[in-house]
């Protein structure tokens, strides 16, 4: 039997109730790693935005600046990962904060972050 078809096998075992809550603490640990990335990426298209005074959008619609040097030109590739990383990650965020509710959130069982 494959490793994965094991693990759900035994999962399926136990208790409706334990498994709710296992996913939930689950998801919950979950979004706060994509909240940190979130965060990050956030932070990086911002900086961007404040080092060259405009939005990728402008420069995807106009073009870069006629003087662009090599270091803009890796800006922007470094510009388009982290705004494309943001809109994924703020996907990801919406779709798996629709699998729990805020009033069946359940207190983390480790430290917090």
């Amino acid at each position: 039997m494959e490793e994965s078809v094991r693990l759900e096998h035994k999962f399926a075992l136990l208790p409706r109730q334990e498994r709710e809550t296992i996913i939930r603490q689950g998801v919950q640990i979950h979004l706060t790693v994509l909240r940190k990335r979130l965060f990050l990426a956030e932070s990086k298209v911002r900086y961007f935005e404040e080092k060259y005074g405009d939005t990728l959008h402008v420069w995807d619609t106009q073009g870069l600046p006629e003087d662009a040097d090599y270091e803009v030109h890796e800006d922007y590739v470094l510009w388009h990962h982290w705004l494309d990383t943001s809109q994924k990650v703020q996907e990801e965020i919406a779709s798996l904060s629709g699998i729990i509710e805020p009033e069946q959130a359940v207190e983390p069982v480790y430290g917090g972050c």
